[in-house]
């Protein structure tokens, strides 16, 4: 039946407004920012002058840098000064950092479209789209956080802009002031200067460039021109750091200034059933003992609050406190590990198929298969967690280390029942990261605690043994493999399952718990295992969603780090059944990859591979290569091991070849390969958390540990240039191929898999 005229007209009126509404939202939703706009919050000191949100030029010439990432031992505080001084023609020694307040116009967009489930080398239309959804979606959200080795790659253009439009602003006020053509003028090491030999300073310009309008477009240098980008520079935050001046979380002093130690209920998602404060109470210097209800960011929780720390820790452990456990209290890790076997005998969730697996194993000539296992890991950063809070007159003020000051804001501004725009951030240098302090816990709990103690400020530090206990842990995963060899030795099928739990379901549910789903998929579940380099003619990659109570969160690296241990360790005992030297075998993998190609032959070649290994009397020695792309760098390593009569091993030596792209600071790189070493070496040979009757059984570094100096290998890195333009990250790449290469080097020692980890496991 046809529609009446009147209504007929007002559905196509109706249609035609939704789609112009929908034209222009998306308009709205997909233009370009202004990311040069001068945010309010940006507060220039006496003498300076803000070109843009990201300099500000002071009388004397020096040039400060706003720099909204969080320096974490990385080097982002001098890298992102590097681009503005490029651009700027400014010398660095000229140049200070300074923290970014909290503004949109500072929101890392590029660590959530890297987010997006597909392979970092898909450049089909379906996936540039969801990079930029995701890139603007983080644009409007405005959080500005560090993670994802992301730091540098989101300010690459940006902060160049700025300095070029601040060049651009200071050559203007000289033509304005000398009254000649800008193009007649010059800048160079901080300096403006003219043909006719008239000269100013950065400084003796800065008030008036920075009254003039913001130049919306200006010229980039051509990289063959840089000055100071791709060579060695000394770092920015050295100097404070060894001069004892520079400022931590726990370092945090102020008039008044109270102290808070804290304990947790050793069950996840336990509570407080009853608490006698009495001898805490009465002990000296004690303030007052605060009860913390769990929240969906915190656990359950007592404080004790005095004028010294080790006294608020000595009266906690006077307190008489029942725990009501609840249903997690028979948690295992036994039980646990079972039943994570017991999901790879499910289908999971596909995250790669290429060809028909089941085909090619029906009609393969060999098929080999493995089960690999890694445990949960704590993050045990040097610095213990720590938060100082201060509420006052409706306002919150903290101070803590984190990785997403605008999260801190949000969840501190809850707790301490303030507005979000009433809480001011500090944000000192951070005493190691790794993903732990992208989390609020903390931050939450010092700010609940303050906001008890109204007009006090609180400092609340945590014990290693309350770290250890209470970390949101890198994911226990489990890997199933089976692999299809065909007549030559060739792989012909590759099928990898995968069961764990999921870091960004985890901190969603922390976050935005209404919004927690295993709908969509999460990239760091499988990544390191669907992205492969390596040709294969038929694969299969899948992920099984394991469902604990146990807190898991990002760990440097994040899947690569589990993932990389599974597939090149598996691709060694490939090799092995192929016949097939472990190099010659990726070479073959490679052909269609010649970036990685390339980073697996520097190594090989730098590391002697087929030169053979001396070896003392009754020790076995070996080597290992793996390989791994993660964060748009490629990285190879290799190990050099020895294995003494009782099975202790020993890495001795390991070489590393990395292709980032442009390296920016070529120090900065290598230093960022050895940390990730270290750190991954750390896990690979001692890192566990295990769990008994709910609770984890680790408490501190001496069954926790870490590589010492005296164990620490030689390592060398080389820096491949391969010419590719774009940018990968170096804080995060180092650390997924360590424990692959001295698993495989043990394989090579020993003649047994390494299919475990940490390298001690039974």
């Amino acid at each position: 039946m046809r529609a009446p005229k009147s209504r007929t007209r007002r559905l196509l009126i109706g249609a035609g407004l939704a789609g112009g509404a929908f034209a222009v939202g998306g308009w709205l939703f997909y233009r370009e920012r202004d990311r040069l706009r001068r945010p309010a919050a940006l507060v220039a000191a006496s003498g300076e002058h803000a070109f843009n949100a990201w300099l500000k030029i002071a009388a004397d010439g020096a040039v400060t840098v706003m720099v909204p990432r969080q320096e974490m031992g990385q080097g982002i505080s001098t890298a992102l000064p590097l681009l503005v001084a490029e651009e700027l023609d400014c010398e660095l020694g000229r140049v200070r950092f300074e923290q970014a307040p909290i503004d949109p116009v500072y929101a890392n967009a590029t660590m959530l479209a890297d987010a997006v489930p597909f392979r970092p080398d898909d450049h089909g239309w379906l996936a540039e789209l969801a990079r930029l959804t995701q890139y603007k979606v983080a644009e409007l959200l405005g959080v500005q956080a560090t993670g994802g080795s992301s730091g540098v790659r989101d300010a690459w253009l940006v902060m160049r802009h700025a300095g070029a439009a601040a060049r651009a602003m200071l050559v203007a006020a000289a033509a304005n002031r000398w009254k000649v053509p800008e193009s007649e003028i010059e800048v160079s090491q901080g300096a403006v200067t003219h043909k006719s030999g008239k000269r100013a300073g950065f400084g003796e310009l800065a008030a008036d460039a920075a009254q003039l309008p913001v130049p919306s477009r200006v010229t980039l240098k051509d990289p063959n021109d840089f000055r100071l980008l791709g060579k060695p520079q000394p770092r920015l935050d050295v100097p404070a750091k060894s001069d004892g001046s520079a400022r931590f979380g726990a370092d945090v002093r102020l008039p008044g200034m109270l102290y808070a130690a804290i304990v947790h209920c050793p069950v996840f998602g336990g509570k407080l059933k009853s608490l006698d404060p009495g001898k805490a109470k009465a002990s000296p210097g004690v303030k007052a003992v605060v009860e913390l209800a769990p929240t969906s960011t915190t656990e359950a929780a007592v404080a004790v609050v005095a004028d010294g720390w080790w006294r608020a820790k000595t009266a906690l452990a006077a307190l008489a406190i029942t725990w009501d456990e609840g249903a997690n209290a028979a948690l295992d890790t036994a039980r646990l590990r079972q039943s994570y076997l017991e999901l790879l005998e499910r289908s999971g969730r596909v995250y790669e198929e290429i060809g028909n697996t089941e085909d090619a194993f029906r009609t393969s000539s060999k098929t080999i298969e493995a089960t690999y296992e890694v445990p949960y890991l704590a993050h045990a950063t040097m610095e213990p967690m720590n938060a100082t809070a201060l509420v006052k007159d409706g306002r919150c003020e903290i101070w803590v280390g984190n990785q997403a000051p605008t999260l801190v804001r949000w969840f501190a501004a809850k707790a301490a029942q303030v507005p979000s725009e009433a809480v001011t951030v500090h944000t000192p240098f951070l005493g190691g990261g790794f993903g732990r302090r992208a989390e609020v816990d903390v931050a939450v709990e010092a700010a609940a605690i303050a906001s008890r103690l109204p007009g006090i400020p609180v400092q609340l530090l945590w014990s290693r043994e309350e770290d250890l206990r209470h970390d949101v842990y890198r994911p226990m995963a489990i890997a199933k493999f089976r692999c299809a060899l065909d007549a030559n030795g060739a792989i012909s099928a590759w099928h990898n399952r995968i069961a764990g739990q999921s870091c960004t379901q985890g901190l969603t549910a922390r976050l935005m718990p209404a919004a927690a789903s295993d709908m969509m998929k999460d990239k760091t579940v499988a990544e390191g295992a669907y992205d492969l380099p390596y040709a294969m003619p038929n694969r299969r990659v899948e992920h099984v969603l394991a469902k604990q109570p146990v807190p898991v969160g990002y760990w440097r690296s994040v899947g690569h780090s589990y993932n990389a241990f599974f597939v090149e360790a598996f691709l060694d005992e490939v090799a092995r059944a192929a016949g097939k030297d472990p190099v010659d075998l990726r070479r073959e993998l490679l052909r269609n990859s010649p970036r990685h190609l390339r980073v697996l032959e520097v190594a090989a070649k730098k590391a002697n591979w087929k030169t053979p290994l001396g070896a003392s009397p009754g020790v076995r020695v070996g080597r290992g290569i793996a390989l791994a792309e993660s964060f748009h760098s490629i990285v190879a390593q290799v190990a050099e091991v020895e294995v003494d009569s009782k099975g202790a091993v020993r890495v001795r030596r390991v070489v590393c070849a990395i292709d980032c792209g442009r390296a920016l600071n070529p120090d900065t790189v290598a230093a960022q390969m050895e940390s990730g070493i270290v750190f991954g070496l750390s896990a690979a040979l001692y890192g566990a958390i295990t769990l008994k009757a709910g609770r984890v059984e680790q408490s501190n570094f001496p069954d926790y540990d870490a590589v010492r100096m005296a164990d620490c290998p030689a390592i060398e890195v080389e820096i491949v240039a391969s010419g590719w333009k774009h940018l990968g990250g170096v804080g995060e790449p180092g650390t997924p191929p360590i424990a692959p290469a001295v698993a495989n080097a043990v394989f090579a020692a020993t003649g047994k898999p390494v299919r475990r980890l940490p390298l001690g496991a039974a």
